[in-house]
């Protein structure tokens, strides 16, 4: 007996508790708010929901189980991934697996976390660099590397030494974004930024400046998928799941940079990608889209991604982005499913890509990906008003 039939799937809810600095608010109060508006989104209930998937649990978030037993749940097909954010992605592609499998016929792919709680990232008291081996975004204590952005920092440097680059045209990224979030009412980071103002924040961690990095915030989010048939029957168009690929790892893998760049241990070896996502969902590659959304919690990662997903050639991630390319109007928008280096007004297309390591679940943007996705523009304010 083989597995199947396999059915289609959607996104037929999406719901938020916008993002604050400090929210005063558990993780399990973010997180319930969040799927009260999805569900109201989806105009389901919770006893419809029956598949559970989180990628981000105890102590920043809220563990499976919990959820379920105070959210008042009956789940019969639950996940949650490794305690980072990168595994929002795979948290969904097991989520659309199950609902396209039958294991599920309403899934919630949900999170709530609070920062705040924390304080800093990183610093002496942080235990990621204890992994045996060092931590999973290039924390190593014994070489003062004890925040996740100096395996990023590391990286884009040697990129730039490697192709020529200077290394503060990745001014670019936050320049576009902080454009984009001025158009936003619910970004968080509004103040104007040009490539003068980027020159006088200080370097973080060099080559990085404070713009670079991402924002820690309070916030939840959740979306909801079923199948194809169920989601035609509620009240908004649905958004179907049409490619997705899987997160890579090896040797040849680091977070924050491309294969072969030489990092930890990487080799010196560029490759040629293949990212079967594109003929998944039926497209011919990069040229058919126009929308990019992308895990951006340091800037050199759209440059990398630029290059990963065959936007821009080996060594042209970081010139592709200059002269306004992810810019309103310069021929691809770009930037993050929500808030993370700020957050970002994402506009109607024809096509949309997600990073293999999207946004967290609890930084999804609701409000402006899934109305747009649906083809419903969102009123844009413009600067100052």
């Amino acid at each position: 007996m083989s597995l199947g039939p396999i059915r289609q799937v959607a996104v037929a809810g999406a719901g938020m508790v916008p993002p604050t600095r400090r929210s005063g608010k558990t993780p399990l109060q973010l997180t319930a708010g969040a799927l009260r508006a999805a569900l109201d989104d989806a105009a389901l209930t919770r006893d419809d929901a029956d598949g559970l998937f989180t990628n981000v649990g105890f102590p920043l978030s809220v563990d499976y189980d919990r959820m379920a037993e105070a959210f008042g749940l009956s789940v019969r097909c639950a996940m949650q991934t490794w305690n980072h954010g990168r595994f929002v992605g795979t948290a969904v592609q097991a989520a659309a697996n199950a609902v396209a499998l039958g294991l599920a016929e309403v899934a919630v792919c949900i999170g709530g976390v609070n920062f705040s709680q924390f304080g800093l990232v990183g610093g002496a008291l942080d235990i990621e660099g204890l992994r045996q081996g060092g931590g999973t975004h290039g924390e190593f204590p014994a070489y003062g590397m004890t925040a996740p952005g100096g395996g990023a920092a590391m990286a884009f440097q040697k990129y730039c030494a490697r192709y020529g680059y200077d290394t503060d045209l990745i001014s670019a990224v936050p320049i576009a974004f902080r454009k984009h979030a001025q158009l936003n009412p619910g970004a968080q980071l509004q103040k104007p930024l040009d490539q003068d103002i980027y020159l006088q924040e200080p370097r973080v961690i060099d080559p990085l400046r404070r713009a670079d990095f991402a924002l820690l915030s309070d916030a939840g989010g959740a979306i909801i998928l079923t199948t194809l048939d169920r989601a035609r029957d509620l009240p908004h168009p649905p958004v179907v799941i049409g490619g997705m690929q899987g997160l890579h790892a090896g040797k040849d893998e680091f977070i924050f940079a491309p294969p072969g760049l030489g990092v930890f241990s990487q080799s010196e070896q560029r490759r040629v990608e293949n990212n079967p996502v594109y003929e998944m969902a039926g497209l011919s590659g990069p040229g058919d889209i126009d929308t990019l959304a992308l895990y951006d919690a340091f800037s050199p990662n759209v440059a990398f991604v630029a290059e990963r997903f065959g936007f821009a050639k080996e060594g042209e991630g970081l010139g592709w982005l200059q002269d306004g390319r992810i810019e309103l109007g310069g021929g691809l928008r770009g930037g993050p499913v929500g808030h993370v280096v700020r957050r970002l007004h994402h506009l109607p297309h024809r096509q949309g890509l997600t990073h293999d390591r999207p946004a967290d679940l609890h930084r999804l943007d609701p409000p402006e990906t899934h109305p747009l996705q649906r083809g419903h523009p969102t009123p844009r304010r413009r600067p100052g008003r």
